[in-house]
């Protein structure tokens, strides 16, 4: 699988870096107590942090708002998922467990501050390009409507879109029966490549040790726009 940033991009954000996790023989089921757990404590006190500074002026947030912008979008109208995330929280409209992939997924992004999207691959059909949706750009997604992806980042296979860090599509949402999954992380730009990378081992190491299988990660990034896996 070829996993590739449309070049484009870059001219609109040149430090543009996208994180990429690829799961395989893992296992999906029921969080353990022991991350349902943290992840409710975790959210308590984040709750209690966001009465006092507001989910807008924190620092994951704030930059992802600002890269809306540098593509077009509204930020206001179209809230990529961790700040959706973290207004549902500072409302004390907690998340509630899913399943050990999902649950993780939401975790990492509260802690990192960070859209990711996870996608199990075997609905995913030849390779993957990163690019900047126009108006005919959209899918079906896992609000259970028709997203339209104008001038915000998406992920495409020889089917179509598939995610971005808007919302993500059906088509590729990852089950209690998928062992092959693929994390995208929409990195902050101004992450250094090292410690992007370390962000990734560290989150590939917890979610490994819930669901089993290997990982192997990377960063797509100006000087590295294509990867192979």
């Amino acid at each position: 699988m070829k996993i590739s940033i449309n070049e484009t991009i870059f001219s609109k954000a040149e430090q543009l870096k996208i994180g990429l996790i690829h799961y395989s023989k893992i296992t999906v089921a029921e969080s353990p107590q022991m991350i349902k757990g943290r992840t409710q404590l975790y959210q308590e006190n984040l709750f209690f942090e966001l009465q006092e500074s507001p989910v807008t002026e924190r620092v994951g947030i704030k930059e992802w708002r600002q890269l809306w912008k540098t593509f077009g979008a509204d930020p206001n109208r179209y809230r990529h998922s961790a700040e959706s995330l973290m207004r549902r929280i500072s409302k004390q409209n907690y998340l509630t467990p899913f399943h050990s992939a999902v649950d993780l997924n939401n975790f990492f992004s509260l802690q990192y501050e960070l859209p990711i999207g996870i996608y199990d691959t075997s609905n995913i059909e030849g390779n993957i390009e990163i690019a900047l949706g126009d108006e005919n750009t959209g899918y079906e997604g896992l609000n259970g409507r028709y997203n339209a992806l104008a001038n915000i980042l998406y992920s495409q296979d020889a089917l179509g879109a598939f995610g971005s860090p808007f919302v993500d599509s059906k088509r590729t949402a990852v089950t209690e029966e998928t062992t092959d999954a693929l994390q995208i992380f929409y990195l902050q730009p101004s992450l250094q490549v090292e410690q992007a990378e370390q962000l990734l081992t560290s989150a590939g190491n917890m979610f490994t040790q819930i669901n089993g299988g290997d990982y192997t990660i990377a960063v797509l990034a100006k000087d590295n726009p294509t990867i192979q896996f």
